[in-house]
């Protein structure tokens, strides 16, 4: 494991009970985020691919249930074994699996979908294409990624320091542009982007995306 790697597995594992705790009920306050994940989970029901998806970059498990709500079959992977951790211990109906994005846990074509919820900001730019093509690997032709991120212009920040656990990380603010391109070279065809302002205690806009597998 890479040194940054490394790094970033720490500090989330130093912040798995803090996203616990904070973000078990996130997605209440959230019409924005429930909307384009909705939409995900109808796009996965109008095809015949199943109802198998991967949460990948899962943290503490909390879409796990919102998922399956909506009719489908979740699994999660993070690269953090203490975010796992406490995502079977507060989902213990849902699968979740220590893993790195760059190397995912599931065999050619066998998802309907995946859902990458603020988990691919934390990718250098020599790390995209392996990942992206992991993604794509793993999702059927037909299946669909839904994906949100902090949206900005690509350059790197240190992230961390506002917690209070002496912890450091590097995140990209993704731009939309570079979020699709990423996806089209991957193989995937744009099929919905949007966005939002930043609310009150929020220092950046957020952006979504939708895109299906070619």
């Amino acid at each position: 494991m890479d040194n940054k790697t490394e790094e970033l597995r720490v500090a989330h594992d130093a912040l798995a009970e803090l996203y616990a705790e904070r973000l078990a009920d996130a997605l209440d306050r959230m019409p924005i985020d429930r909307a384009v994940l909705n939409l995900f989970c109808e796009l996965i029901h109008s095809t015949e691919l199943g109802t198998s998806v991967g949460d990948v970059g899962c943290g503490s498990g909390r879409l796990e249930p919102y998922l399956a709500a909506k009719g489908l079959s979740p699994c999660g992977i993070d690269l953090s074994p203490e975010m796992v951790r406490v995502a079977r211990r507060d989902h213990p109906d849902f699968d979740f699996t220590v893993a790195d994005l760059r190397k995912l846990p599931f065999d050619d074509g066998s998802l309907a979908g995946v859902v990458c919820w603020y988990s691919l900001m934390y990718l250098a730019p020599s790390d995209r294409p392996a990942a992206f093509g992991e993604l794509a690997r793993v999702v059927k032709p037909g299946g669909y990624l839904a994906t949100a991120f902090k949206a900005g212009d690509n350059t790197v920040r240190r992230g961390g320091h506002s917690t209070g656990l002496d912890i450091r990380f590097d995140i990209y603010w993704l731009s939309p542009n570079e979020m699709e391109r990423r996806l089209n070279d991957a193989g995937f065809t744009t099929v919905f982007w949007g966005g939002r302002p930043a609310e009150e205690q929020e220092t950046q806009p957020q952006g979504y995306l939708l895109a299906r597998r070619s």
